[in-house]
């Protein structure tokens, strides 16, 4: 057994799956998404989750695992691909970590933190505040307490009322309780397209998913989930789908969604890339030399080591 799983990471339409399938084609990998919304049923052309093809491919774990109405966190993630991963390993194959949601990527590296439980009194304080005050109000508020802590919220407004809700009741941010111990040891490898590239793909890819069905698919996403009925987030967090059932709705055109969404996911690339160097670090190399040292790597499995 491989003393490292190897995880294979870059923001936001970068091209993780062609990547990972090229590697499929040489090594008996099995993919193990971290992504945090192709965990949803449903949710497949807002999330470029892969296509069937590319699942028949190479087997895919963590994708399709619960419905759009449920919630999901990062504990739940953590504790289902790790046992992916066993299971993968149990069989001889080669478990690949795929994914660009970095939250995912350090519970796995780094385990989950040891946080209290939940104090349902404090925190529908804390949501009154945010429907009230707002999000800026509330992230002014760790900001204070802890600029760090602040980034590290990338703006969820779920993990902001955690974050104040413990803070509260503590005086400490849920990441100063410590973690659990991983269950296996990982080797991140990381890529990026330069700028103006990423930018171009970006920009690429929203305009084919708007003009593939996205509209129809946001649609039925309100259907299920209404859009504005929870101040705390829910499926509607992934980008574009508020923008996607906007154009369904007659209420922007998809040259105007195209454009905001692609901005929004320029910014969200921007934070992926500060989180692979700063929390996993792992600098991002280039498409070609990622792949490269992921499939050298792989040549040594199980040991990783030269020889």
């Amino acid at each position: 057994m491989t003393s490292q799983v190897p995880i294979l990471t870059a923001p936001t339409a970068a091209g993780k799956t062609a990547l990972a399938l090229a590697l499929s084609e040489r090594f008996p990998l099995e993919v193990v998404a971290a992504d945090a919304f192709t965990v949803y049923r449903g949710l497949d052309l807002g999330t470029a989750k892969p296509t069937p093809a590319e699942r028949r491919a190479a087997p895919h774990h963590l994708l399709d695992v619960v419905d759009v109405t449920q919630t999901y966190d990062v504990a739940r993630y953590v504790r289902q691909a790790e046992a992916a991963i066993a299971d993968v390993l149990a069989r001889g194959r080669v478990p690949l970590v795929v994914g660009g949601t970095g939250f995912y990527l350090s519970g796995l590296v780094r385990g989950l933190p040891l946080t209290p439980p939940a104090d349902p009194a404090v925190r529908a304080e804390v949501e009154a505040d945010l429907a009230a005050r707002g999000l800026d109000a509330l992230l002014a508020e760790v900001e204070r307490a802890s600029p760090a802590e602040a980034r590290r919220l990338e703006r969820n407004p779920r993990r902001v009322v955690r974050a104040l809700e413990v803070h509260r009741r503590t005086g400490r941010f849920p990441g100063e309780f410590g973690s659990t111990v991983p269950a296996f040891a990982y080797r991140v490898f990381a890529f990026t397209w330069p700028w103006p590239e990423l930018e171009a793909r970006i920009a690429a890819r929203v305009g084919q998913m708007l003009a593939g069905g996205w509209p129809q698919e946001a649609a039925w996403l309100a259907a299920q989930v209404p859009p504005d009925g929870d101040p705390r987030p829910t499926v509607w967090q992934a980008l574009g789908y508020r923008e996607a059932l906007a154009v369904h709705r007659g209420e922007l055109s998809p040259q105007a969604a195209g454009e905001r969404i692609t901005l929004a996911t320029r910014q969200y690339a921007k934070r992926q890339l500060t989180w692979t160097r700063t929390q996993l670090g792992a600098p991002p190399s280039s498409p070609q030399a990622a792949v490269g040292a992921l499939g050298a790597w792989l040549g040594r499995w199980p040991s990783g080591e030269e020889r």
